[in-house]
């Protein structure tokens, strides 16, 4: 029997980019099976709740049969070992992208050694793009539909009080 290939790719998803939908394709022809799971973590202070971002990206992620969206708390290397899941995806835009990744999955390994982090680029047109950027970008009456989902960017105004 050949072992299905599992991998979680964590973050806030706040909102869920174009970038995002961009790794979250390349991770779904990479591996059987993607979770991708929406970190639960109130420190951050996302911009949407977590059951709204799971409405986003359940709704974006419905053609792909082999990706299902979850949350979580806590740690991810505990989250994705308590899940059966021997992979971390991470979207690396740029080389700062790559130094904290770097970091990160080295400190994953320390804790979870089992638990392998799996590097992807997302497309050039997205390689520049964050969450952050895109809020700001909205925040100062910007045009933002380059980068997100019509209604995903339509919540986003209406969060910041920006006109539809």
């Amino acid at each position: 029997m050949v072992p299905v290939r599992r991998a979680l790719y964590p973050g806030t998803f706040d909102p869920a980019t174009f970038g995002h939908l961009d790794v979250i394709r390349r991770g779904a022809q990479l591996f059987d099976r993607l979770t991708v799971g929406i970190a639960d973590n109130p420190r951050k202070k996302p911009l949407f709740t977590v059951k709204q971002r799971m409405e986003m990206l359940v709704r974006h992620t419905s053609g792909f049969e082999n990706v299902d969206v979850v949350s979580f708390r806590g740690l991810v290397v505990d989250f994705a070992a308590e899940s059966g899941i021997s992979v971390l995806l991470r979207g690396v835009r740029t080389s700062s992208d790559f130094e904290f990744e770097y970091q990160m999955a080295l400190t994953n390994r320390a804790m979870r050694p089992a638990i392998e982090s799996v590097f992807v680029m997302p497309s050039a047109e997205y390689a520049f793009l964050s969450s952050s950027l895109i809020k700001d970008v909205v925040a100062s009456g910007g045009d933002a539909s380059r980068w997100l989902p019509a209604d995903v960017l339509k919540q986003l105004r209406r969060r910041m009080a920006r006109p539809v």
